[in-house]
C-alpha cells in the first residue's frame, strides 16, 4: 500500500536522479503506446534492444527511419510485416530485417500478444526519427 503521506518524496529522487544526469529521471523502461508496449532492454553507442508488445488486432503505424536498421525476432505470436513492397508473416523463432530508408509497418494479425525482440542499430536511435505515413491512431 503506498502512502500519501510520502508522495512528495517521489519529487526529490526525481531531482536526485536528474542531479547525477541519470537516464531514469527522463525515461520510463517500459512505454505504453495505443498498440500495446515496449521496453528498452539495453542500449548503448550505435544500438538499442526493445521488447515490443503488440495487441491482438493492434498495428503500428506505417513508417520510415533515416538513421537506424531494425531487426525483428518474433518471440510469440504471429508477425504480420510490411517491409518496402513485401508483406510477409513472420512466427515464433523467425525473423526479419528492416533497412534505415524502408517504409514499414508491424501488425499482430492473430488473437493472442505479439512478442518480439527489435534490435536497433545507426547512427542515431533517437524516438523522433520516425516518418509516418499513416496511422490508425491518428499520430500522422
Amino acid at each position: 500500500m503506498v502512502n500519501p503521506d510520502k508522495a512528495q518524496e517521489v519529487k526529490k529522487v526525481v531531482a536526485q536522479l536528474k542531479g547525477q544526469d541519470h537516464p531514469a529521471y527522463k525515461l520510463h523502461r517500459t512505454v505504453f503506446r495505443p498498440w500495446g508496449t515496449y521496453t528498452v532492454l539495453e542500449e548503448g553507442p550505435g544500438f538499442k534492444i526493445k521488447r515490443i508488445e503488440v495487441k491482438p488486432g493492434a498495428s503500428l503505424s506505417l513508417q520510415m527511419h533515416h538513421h537506424r536498421s531494425e531487426h525483428w525476432i518474433v518471440v510469440s505470436g504471429m508477425a504480420k510485416v510490411i517491409n518496402g513492397d513485401r508483406e510477409i508473416f513472420v512466427g515464433a523463432n523467425e525473423s526479419t530485417y528492416i533497412p534505415a530508408g524502408h517504409k514499414h509497418r508491424l501488425e499482430n494479425p492473430g488473437i493472442l500478444d505479439l512478442v518480439m525482440i527489435e534490435v536497433q542499430s545507426g547512427e542515431y536511435l533517437g524516438e523522433d526519427d520516425i516518418v509516418r505515413f499513416e496511422d490508425v491512431y491518428g499520430r500522422c
